[in-house]
């Protein structure tokens, strides 16, 4: 958690800087975006094209479960006319700047959110019964791991453009439109692609839970995540690590997934005590530009191909 001195400190920024800045807009016209993740970012440029000027507060190949906010990403969320954020408690580590924003939008609204176990810290794996009182069901913001989430994304974030810039409405709304054909068809490839993999072999083992809303969308069986929550800050005991172990050598697991903005090291103790391998996915953030998963429809397709070609 960050502590009250560094909110004050916050605080002071964004007042300064809210006071030089103009009240909207971004350069040349543009609406002055933030979004908060690089997957949200490319699909408000997806519908906006040129016509905002985003920049991101997670930077590619960050995590956001621990990420600290910057001075500068205070500032930037009190000029910013929108700030885009998925919702579902993903962002919890920018409540305290949010509140200075003009306006903000969860791009998530709509979206029936699976629930998802929080997990404990590493600091209560020898007090289980208190820990197991002091747990409780959150809801997964993972959402964007089925493209037809992507989908209401687009749709909220060309309502907002087009509001919040109505001359250009129907342009968002086409640029809208066109991206959700691509969605669809990301969607219909999916479908073929797992058709490949038994479907006794449709399991999953990952490093934390993210891969919940794939797993419901295209009939996988989640058998279990190395850190068992939603967040990467979640602790993991002997017990618990021997139980998943246990369940991997029962079932036949042949792999466990990674993500690219969580260390390994749990994840390769699983690998060498069950004999199963390693393999890395695009999880919580798109790669930087000319990278394999620079966009969202790459970082889908490259994480289909790679559980494809682990379990089939």
């Amino acid at each position: 958690m960050l502590t009250n001195k560094f909110f004050l400190i916050m605080s002071l920024i964004v007042l300064v800087a809210a006071a030089c800045s103009p009240l909207s807009g971004g350069q040349n016209g543009t609406i002055n975006v933030i979004a908060s993740t690089t997957l949200i970012a490319d699909t408000v440029q997806r519908v906006a094209g040129d016509r905002v000027n985003a920049s991101i507060i997670y930077p590619a190949g960050t995590d956001p479960h621990s990420f600290e906010p910057r001075p500068q990403d205070a500032a930037a969320i009190a000029d910013a006319d929108i700030v885009f954020i998925n919702g579902l408690g993903l962002e919890e580590n920018l409540e305290g700047l949010l509140g200075n924003a003009r306006l903000v939008v969860e791009v998530s609204e709509g979206i029936t959110a699976l629930e998802g176990e929080q997990g404990h810290d590493a600091e209560d794996e020898h007090a289980e019964e208190d820990a197991d009182e002091e747990e409780h069901e959150g809801l997964d913001p993972h959402v964007w791991q089925d493209p037809n989430n992507v989908i209401i994304w687009t749709n909220n974030i060309a309502a907002t453009l087009a509001e919040k810039d109505p001359a250009n409405s129907t342009e968002y709304r086409a640029n809208a439109d066109a991206y959700i054909a691509e969605l669809q068809a990301l969607d219909s490839w999916i479908v073929e692609q797992v058709q490949q993999i038994p479907e006794d072999r449709r399991l999953l083992v990952t490093d934390h839970e993210t891969f919940a809303y794939f797993a419901e969308r295209y009939g996988f069986e989640m058998v279990g995540a190395v850190i068992p929550g939603v967040s990467t800050g979640s602790g993991v005991s002997a017990q618990e690590l021997a139980a998943i172990e246990n369940e991997i050598r029962s079932l036949g697991v042949p792999a466990v997934f990674v993500g690219n903005t969580v260390p390994g090291n749990i994840a390769a103790q699983v690998a060498a005590d069950t004999g199963i391998q390693v393999m890395p996915l695009y999880t919580d953030s798109l790669t930087e530009a000319g990278g394999p998963a620079s966009t969202y429809l790459e970082f889908m397709r490259y994480n289909v191909s790679a559980i494809v070609d682990a379990l089939k």
